[in-house]
């Protein structure tokens, strides 16, 4: 249903995808043409409304379609009312975040929500309000439009999965408007919820047991997979999927150009199953990455989807169709943890193998700490023939990096405790994970010396992945724990908010008062950063290998790209250790800029070398 009267340029990029395009939709949504003719003139619509500088934009970006995908790329993630109180307070720092070397922002949800009931923003009443708090959606493009003045993009959480129980949806369902309870699942007994409670996990079985809830004003049951107040999108209605593509192609028109799909595994429900990664998602994925190439090709969708390995990576789609452009790479932040506490690199090795395998088409998004707590997913079929058992050792690494165990001096909360499954997680800042709080606490300047200098690795061995490193918003200056959460009554239940403390300007101030822990992890960050971004051997196109190191305590590994080779090496111990290694080249140390030899390495406790060679 391709039109003439189109604009030329839509109906291009149209046509490249129109035959897919409705064979999807159609297997989806039973033939509906009426459902689809809406969905293409949707596009339209939204294509038509694109500014001309956006338009531009996206020109821009299709002539280097792996303009994401560099080295000089690095992200921090914020929530607003914490880095700078509200948008125009963002946009007031923007120098500050240049001076980091940022040039993706991730902005946390920042959408309308009712406070107290919103989930830290994922429970949106309203995708076309900014949160008044925050500012306008003129606030938001006015921001947008500054980031790209300064070369600088902008990523949102997209939450696509429910809508707020106050959302003009759901306050028309729990009315008993037919066409708003059809966008939802409801009930009118226990029946079928029973059946589906049978297959489905409990995501909080602790704060928020169960998938269903009950609606008293409706009379009916109703899924709520995450909490009570969140209602979960039936997207076997194709008129849901129709207007959340539209919300969604709504705020890529405000300049938005990464689009963070928070929690797509679970979009898609059928009774008798776990209603996680069915094919259906993987559909509706693929059409939304169609309706953004075909609309505002300059945006990414980034997946959210902290899950395994075998369950992440089908997310990319292939590199013939598609999906995601980015994926978190969640099992190497976790097993980064696991390392820290056990100081074995042996896990570490094993999933990083698993990476290395990946086309080099597939860009992870890499992080040390994020707004989330630490999940605990790893091989433990792998870590089983080390004699470890999965339930003992997640109560070893949250003992460990909660200080419980004596010469620990991580100083983390758990989170969501489930004493029946021993499944808790943990929270932090990477600073107070690394032992800077307890050492600060105890003025012990030989402790804070070793847990700066882990926390500086762990930076280094960041940016020596391939993909997008970001920060989280402190992290730069070593912030520490926020234990006020505790004090306010509409936090105190959720441990989360420990690292999700105010940004403490006057300690970001300390970055330029030389020999304070701001100052010395700052200016070592700003140096990585810039031997980063200067040296193509990290490019995400870069060949890269584990080097063994026969040193169960040092992790090793080669890059190589256009006549740059890099050995990085990494000490997970507290006190020195040997890389047993034999590369013939000469090499030079990057930070120092001497030459060293790459053979039989020492490195001091939680200490790293960056070593290349060049041909």
């Amino acid at each position: 249903m391709i039109n003439k009267k189109w604009d030329k340029t839509f109906n291009e990029r149209l046509s490249k995808y129109y035959d897919e395009l409705k064979w999807l939709y159609c297997e989806l949504y039973n033939n509906d043409m009426q459902a689809f003719e809406y969905f293409v003139n949707m596009l339209y619509g939204y294509y038509s409304n694109r500014s001309d500088v956006l338009k531009d934009w996206d020109e821009a970006r299709n002539v280097v379609k792996d303009w994401f995908a560099g080295n000089e790329m690095l992200g921090m993630l914020m929530y607003i009312n914490c880095f700078a109180k509200d948008l125009k307070g963002v946009k007031k720092h923007l120098d500050y975040l240049l001076e980091c070397g940022v040039n993706y922002v991730h902005l946390m949800p920042l959408l309308e929500s009712p406070e107290g009931r919103s989930d830290g923003g994922y429970a949106v009443s309203n995708f076309r309000r900014v949160q008044p708090e925050l500012g306008t959606m003129e606030d938001l493009s006015k921001l947008t439009g500054e980031c790209h003045s300064h070369g600088m993009s902008v990523c949102l959480d997209f939450v696509m999965n429910h809508t707020s129980e106050d959302h003009e949806w759901a306050v028309r369902a729990r009315k008993g408007e037919k066409e708003y309870q059809d966008r939802y699942f409801f009930y009118d007994n226990w029946d079928v919820p029973n059946e589906y409670e049978k297959t489905v996990p409990q995501v909080f079985p602790q704060t928020a047991p169960g998938n269903f809830s009950w609606c008293e004003e409706a009379g009916k049951v109703v899924m709520t997979t995450f909490y009570p107040y969140q209602w979960d999108l039936n997207y076997h209605n194709p008129t849901v999927f129709n207007d959340m593509t539209a919300n969604m192609l709504y705020l890529c028109n405000q300049g938005v150009d990464i689009i963070r799909l928070d929690a797509v595994p679970y979009v898609w429900k059928e009774l008798g199953t776990g209603c996680r990664n069915l094919p259906q998602v993987h559909s509706l994925v693929r059409i939304m990455r169609i309706a953004a190439e075909v609309v505002c090709p300059g945006t990414l969708l980034l997946g959210e989807v902290v899950m395994e390995p075998s369950k992440v990576v089908p997310y990319f789609g292939s590199v013939d169709k598609p999906e995601c452009h980015m994926l978190y790479n969640v099992t190497t932040m976790a097993s980064t943890w696991h390392t820290v506490a056990t100081r074995d690199v042996r896990l570490m090795k094993h999933q990083l193998g698993t990476v290395f395998a990946l086309p080099k088409e597939y860009v992870f998004l890499n992080y040390l700490r994020c707004h989330d707590d630490i999940g605990w997913g790893l091989d433990y079929e792998f870590l089983k023939q080390f004699g470890i058992e999965e339930a003992a050792h997640k109560k070893f690494l949250n003992d460990c990096l909660s200080g419980k165990i004596y010469g620990c001096d991580g100083r983390g909360e758990l989170y969501n405790d489930d004493p029946k499954l021993k499944d808790a997680r943990l929270c932090g800042t990477t600073a107070s994970l690394c032992g800077i709080e307890a050492s600060e606490y105890e003025l012990n300047q030989e402790k804070l010396e070793r847990a700066i200098n882990l926390d500086i690795m762990l930076h280094a061995f960041l940016l020596t992945q391939s993909g997008i490193p970001v920060l989280y918003s402190g992290d730069e200056v070593g912030q520490l724990n926020d234990y006020t959460y505790h004090e306010d009554g509409k936090k105190a239940d959720d441990s989360r908010y420990l690292h999700r403390g105010n940004l403490d300007w006057k300690s970001v101030a300390k970055r330029k008062k030389k020999g304070t822990r701001e100052n010395r992890i700052f200016t070592k960050l700003h140096e990585l950063i810039g031997l980063r971004t200067r040296h193509r051997v990290f490019e995400s196109n870069a060949d890269t290998w584990i080097v063994e190191t026969w040193n169960d305590h040092v992790l090793g590994i080669g890059r190589y790209y256009r006549g740059e080779k890099l050995i990085a090496l990494f000490n997970f111990n507290d006190s020195p250790e040997t890389a047993w290694i034999d590369e013939k080249e000469d090499y030079t140390d990057l930070l120092s800029g001497e030459k060293i030899e790459a053979r039989a390495v020492t490195l001091p406790g939680n200490g790293f070398k960056w070593m290349l060679t060049t041909f």
